[in-house]
C-alpha cells in the first residue's frame, strides 16, 4: 500500500499531465469558504456556529497555534507506519469521523456518503444519533467499513434499549456517549434565525423508525407530524443523568464504551472506575459552553490522570494533519475530526470528504515523517515546544 503522502504525488502528477487543479482544495479555511457558497445560511450556520461568542471555538483554534512542533533530523522516515490499533479492531491511522448529525441540511447523499468515503480508506464511521438518515442505511452504506454508533441518551428507557440493539444488530462495534449536550448550548446563529432542524424532523430518522419510539405516540406520524415532533423533543436527552445511571449502559452494551465530553481529570478517572473503556477529551467543537477551556488545553492533564488504563481520544479544533499530530503527542491514541470533512460533504459528497480525508491523512504522514518519527507509537510531548503565552 503506498504511503499516505503519496496523495501530494498524485495531484501533482495530475496537473503536470492534464493541465487540472484538483476539484477541491487543500486548504481548510478555502474549503470552509467554498462549503459556505454551497450551503444555505442556516446550513452553515448551523455548521458553523458555536455557542455564546464563539470564544470556545477560538480557543480550540488559538491552543493548536500556540504548540510548535520541533522537528528532528537525520533520522530514517523513508518508512512509516501509521496504524493503530483501537479496541482489537486494526485502523491504517488513528483518525475517526466524529458524530455530526443532520447532515441532509449540508448534502442530500447526508451520513451514506460519509460513511462510504471513510469506509473506502479503513476508517471509523462515529454516527450520530441525531443523523437524517437510519443507523441501518448507514450500516449499509459503510459495508464492511469499521463504525461506531454514538449516542445522545434518551430520558426513555425502552429507547434507549431498542437504539442500542439496533445498533448492535447493524454492526456498530464501539459506543460514544456523549456527555455535554443534555441541553442545547445557546446558539445565537441558529437563535437568530429561528433554525433547529430537529423541529422539521430533520435529523430524527432514527427515532421516527425506532418501534419503541413509535409506539409511544398516539397516531401515525404521518397523521400527527407535531406531535412526533413534541414527543422526540420530550425525551432527546435528560439532565437529570449521573455516573451511577452508566451501569445500566453498561448492561445494555456489551462491546467498548466511550465517554464524549470529558474536560477534567477526575471525571476521566470516574469514567475508568465506572467501567467505561475510554474517553473523548472535547468540547463540542465549542458548539455548547461559551468560554470553555479549550479540549487541547485539557488534554494533556486527562491523559495523565488515566494512563494506559483507559483509551483517551481527542476531538475539537483539528482542522489539519499536523493538528492530528499535536494531540497524538499529546496523549490522544487517535483523533476525530468533525467541520472539515461536513465541508467536503458540501463541496462534493462522497467524492469531497473522501479528498477532505486524504489532504488530512497525507498531511498527517508528511509532517510525521518531517519532524523526525515513523508512526504514532512512541510520540510524546517532548515532539512540541512549550507552548506560548495564551
Amino acid at each position: 500500500m503506498p504511503p499516505f503522502s503519496s496523495f501530494q504525488d498524485e495531484i501533482y502528477l495530475h496537473g503536470l499531465l492534464t493541465g487540472e487543479a484538483p476539484p477541491f482544495g487543500t486548504d481548510p479555511a478555502g474549503l470552509e469558504d467554498a462549503a459556505r457558497e454551497r450551503m444555505s445560511p442556516e446550513a452553515y450556520g448551523y455548521v458553523a456556529g458555536g455557542a455564546g461568542t464563539g470564544a470556545t471555538m477560538r480557543a480550540n483554534r488559538a491552543a493548536f497555534e500556540r504548540r510548535a512542533l520541533v522537528p528532528r533530523m537525520l533520522r530514517d522516515v523513508g518508512v512509516r507506519d501509521l496504524s493503530y490499533t483501537l479496541f482489537g479492531t486494526r485502523l491504517p491511522a488513528p483518525l475517526l469521523l466524529a458524530p455530526v448529525g443532520v447532515l441532509s441540511i449540508v448534502h442530500p447523499d447526508a451520513e451514506p456518503a460519509a460513511a462510504r468515503a471513510a469506509a473506502g480508506l479503513g476508517l471509523p464511521t462515529v454516527l450520530s444519533t441525531a443523523s437524517s438518515t437510519t443507523l441501518e442505511e448507514v450500516a449499509e452504506a459503510s459495508g464492511d467499513g469499521p463504525r461506531w454508533f454514538q449516542l445522545y441518551w434518551p430520558k426513555d428507557r425502552d429507547v434507549t434499549v431498542s437504539l442500542l440493539r439496533r445498533a448492535r444488530a447493524a454492526g456498530y462495534t464501539a459506543l460514544v456517549v456523549t456527555l455535554d449536550t443534555w441541553l442545547l448550548g445557546w446558539r445565537p446563529r441558529d437563535l437568530d434565525r429561528a433554525h433547529l432542524p430537529f423541529l422539521r424532523r430533520i435529523g430524527i430518522a432514527n427515532y421516527l423508525s425506532d418501534p419503541a419510539f413509535l409506539a409511544g405516540l398516539a397516531k401515525p406520524v404521518e397523521e400527527d407530524p407535531l406531535a412526533a415532533v413534541a414527543h422526540w423533543a420530550g425525551m432527546f436527552a435528560d439532565p437529570t443523568k449521573t455516573w451511577e445511571d452508566l451501569a445500566f449502559l453498561r448492561e445494555q452494551w456489551d462491546g467498548p464504551i466511550v465517554l464524549k465530553g470529558v474536560l477534567h481529570p477526575d471525571d476521566a478517572r470516574r469514567a475508568r472506575d465506572a467501567g467505561m473503556d475510554g474517553v473523548v477529551v472535547s468540547n463540542h467543537g465549542g458548539r455548547q459552553v461559551d468560554g470553555a477551556v479549550a479540549a487541547l488545553d485539557a488534554l494533556p492533564a486527562v491523559a495523565g490522570a488515566v494512563g494506559e488504563e483507559i483509551t483517551v481520544l481527542f476531538d475539537s479544533g483539528v482542522r489539519t494533519g499536523s493538528d492530528v499530530l499535536k494531540a497524538l503527542a499529546l496523549g490522544a491514541r487517535a483523533v476525530l475530526v468533525g467541520r472539515p470533512y461536513v465541508h467536503g460533504l458540501a463541496l462534493g459528497g462522497e467524492a469531497g470528504v473522501r479528498h477532505v480525508l486524504r489532504c488530512l491523512l497525507a498531511e498527517l504522514d508528511l509532517s510525521l515523517a518531517l519532524t523526525g518519527h515513523t508512526g504514532p507509537a512512541g510520540l510524546d510531548p517532548g515532539l512540541l515546544a512549550p507552548p506560548l503565552p495564551g
